[in-house]
């Protein structure tokens, strides 16, 4: 069964490269953009994050909190934040708990891995409620930003 918009988004806790456990129940009353990505240290992932970092402004002007989150460790997505110096927390989601919760995980991805984040984006907005729903099939594809940023306008 897939999230529906307007379901109640799962609830996850995991750890960030500071080693600090954060809850989405942590940021009730913001909204939420949550960016599940297959690998740190890899192309697309780079240009996407990056591309988050150098616009976090305008998701803060939109009262948005940003949250990146692949199934990595904590130490390399901590070598992997200061080396691209990304300015939001980065999340292992290293038992996949999260990323199948929100059903964004391949069975089978490059090099034979398995159960690697699916490059997807989740809004959930301040009661907690799943807003926006992108998960790319194809690791090479980019999110939709445009469309992120008209749904967070839209819940300001």
């Amino acid at each position: 069964m897939s999230l529906q918009i307007n379901d109640t988004a799962p609830t996850f806790k995991l750890f960030n490269t500071e080693k600090k456990e954060i809850s989405l129940s942590d940021y009730k009353g913001k909204n939420v953009l949550v960016l599940f990505f297959p690998l740190a240290f890899t192309g697309t992932c780079t240009a996407e994050l990056c591309s988050v970092r150098d616009n976090l402004k305008m998701y803060e002007n939109l009262n948005a909190i940003v949250i990146g989150i692949s199934i990595d460790s904590l130490f390399s997505l901590g070598k992997y934040k200061e080396e691209q110096k990304l300015n939001f927390d980065l999340l292992s989601d290293f038992n996949k708990d999260a990323s199948t919760a929100y059903g964004c995980l391949y069975s089978e991805f490059v090099f034979g891995m398995k159960g690697v984040s699916k490059r997807s984006s989740f809004i959930i907005d301040k009661e907690g409620k799943l807003k926006y729903s992108e998960i790319l099939e194809k690791a090479t594809d980019l999110p939709n930003f445009v469309e992120i940023k008209a749904c967070l306008e839209s819940l300001n």
